[in-house]
């Protein structure tokens, strides 16, 4: 698998990989309503753009050996001191369960402690069970949290961490 750092020129791909892994993902824990709403607010040209002009932000993207890309990695070190945010780790459905994610959350420990950060977070849907792909990688459950997105829609999450 090769990781290579995505920018603006990706954000087409970003968008159709997003939409791709959340129609899957998500469709039976979120209304199709939401899964939209998300998509639009999260993956909007002007949100990528914004997340691409942070110093710290990062969109890693994932290919296979035929240069086929499996999905994506966004985070940001120090989101808090010491610490990377995983916002977003997405993969195509034919990428699931053949160890992507595991590589993908082994390059990211790699760049938090690279970075000089020393714990990763993560929210991830109380109903997901990518949960469990975080448990085998080294996270717990630290708290949980219900956040308000906007359009009358919430997050009911699970707080994660992983101490590098």
């Amino acid at each position: 698998m090769e990781f290579r750092e995505a920018n603006a020129k990706d954000i087409s791909l970003i968008q159709d990989l997003a939409r791709r892994s959340w129609k899957v993902a998500y469709k039976s824990i979120l209304s199709a309503e939401q899964i939209h709403y998300m998509l639009d607010e999260m993956y909007s040209d002007r949100a990528l753009e914004k997340s691409f002009s942070e110093p710290n932000s990062r969109y890693v993207l994932l290919y296979d050996s035929l240069d086929a890309p499996l999905g994506f990695l966004g985070f940001e070190h120090h989101y808090e001191p010491l610490t990377t945010k995983l916002h977003r780790i997405y993969l195509l459905p034919e990428s699931q369960g053949k160890g992507v994610g595991s590589e993908a959350l082994r390059f990211l420990k790699k760049q938090s402690l690279d970075s000089g950060d020393s714990r990763i977070i993560l929210n991830v849907n109380k109903n997901n069970g990518a949960k469990s792909t975080y448990e085998r990688n080294g996270f717990t459950v630290y708290g949980q949290g219900v956040f308000e997105i906007g359009n009358s829609f919430v997050m009911d999450d699970y707080l994660m961490q992983c101490l590098l």
